[in-house]
C-alpha cells in the first residue's frame, strides 16, 4: 500500500509540474466539464479496519489489515463550474483478521478471527474543485454513504461459539478526501485518496452476555482508505 501511495505521488507531481512550467498550454477535453451530466467508472484499493471501544480497559484485541481492491461507477451532475454533486455505486471488497490472543482459549483456532466482507457501497458526495490549471485541475470531497454488506452474517443463528463473526448488514459512513483531475486527449483521468469513517456500531453480539469475543466491546466502527483511479 506504501509503494502505491509512491506511485501516485511521483506520476502527479511530474505531470502538475510539466503543466504549471509548460509554455505550451493546448486545453485537452475542454468542453467535458461544461456539460450537466457525465459519467465514468473507478477503479481502486483500499485498506479497511475497525476502530474498537472498549467498556473496560485492559488487552485490546489487535486488528490485521489487508489490502483488497473496489470496482464502481460514477454519475457527475455539475451544479456550477467548481461545485458537483456526484454519486458512485460500486462493490468493495474488504478483509481484516481479529486476534484475540489475551484469552485463553482451549483451541488456538477460537483465539483468531477472518473477517471477509463484500459491500455494496453507495456514496453521494460534493466536489469541490478549483480553477482549472492548464490540464490539471485538484479537489477536494466529502459526503455520506450507505453500504450492504453481503457477508455479514447477521442472521446466522450460530456465534463465535461455532467460529462464526457477526456483524451488521446495513451501515453508514462520511467521507472526505482530495484528488486531482488530468485532462488527457480522449479522457479525463483522476487519481484520489479517501478517508471513510463508519457511524453506527457494526458488531452483531454473541448470545453469551459473558461472551469473551464480545462482551468488553462497546461499539466496533469501519474506518477506512480508499485510492481510486477514475475515468471519464
Amino acid at each position: 500500500m506504501r509503494l502505491i501511495f509512491l506511485l501516485v505521488f511521483l506520476l502527479n507531481f511530474n505531470y502538475v509540474n510539466a503543466q504549471l512550467f509548460s509554455e505550451e498550454k493546448v486545453l485537452n477535453k475542454e468542453n467535458l466539464d461544461k456539460k450537466r451530466w457525465s459519467w465514468g467508472y473507478f477503479l481502486g484499493f483500499n485498506m479497511y479496519d475497525f476502530q474498537i471501544k472498549y467498556k473496560d480497559q485492559g488487552e485490546e484485541i489487535k486488528v490485521e489489515k489487508n489490502p483488497s481492491f473496489s470496482v464502481g461507477l460514477i454519475g457527475n451532475f455539475r451544479l456550477n463550474d467548481y461545485v458537483d454533486l456526484r454519486l458512485e455505486p460500486g462493490v468493495v471488497f474488504a478483509s481484516r483478521n481479529l486476534n484475540f490472543n489475551f484469552t485463553d482459549f482451549g483451541n488456538q483456532a477460537d483465539s483468531f478471527r477472518e473477517v471477509q466482507s463484500s459491500y455494496i457501497h453507495i456514496p453521494l458526495l460534493l466536489k469541490f474543485s478549483t480553477k482549472r490549471i492548464n490540464n490539471f485541475k485538484p479537489f477536494v470531497i466529502g459526503g455520506a454513504s450507505i453500504s450492504h454488506n453481503l457477508s455479514s452474517n447477521e442472521d446466522n443463528p450460530q456465534d463465535n461459539s461455532a467460529g462464526q463473526f457477526r456483524l451488521k448488514t446495513q451501515n453508514y459512513y462520511y467521507e472526505v478526501g482530495f484528488g486531482i483531475d488530468f485532462y488527457f486527449d480522449y479522457f479525463k483521468f483522476t487519481p484520489s485518496i479517501r478517508g471513510v469513517f463508519g457511524m453506527n456500531d457494526e458488531l452483531v453480539r454473541d448470545e453469551n452476555p459473558s461472551s469473551p469475543w464480545t462482551a468488553n466491546i462497546e461499539s466496533l466502527k469501519t474506518r477506512g482508505i480508499f485510492i481510486n483511479f477514475t475515468f471519464q
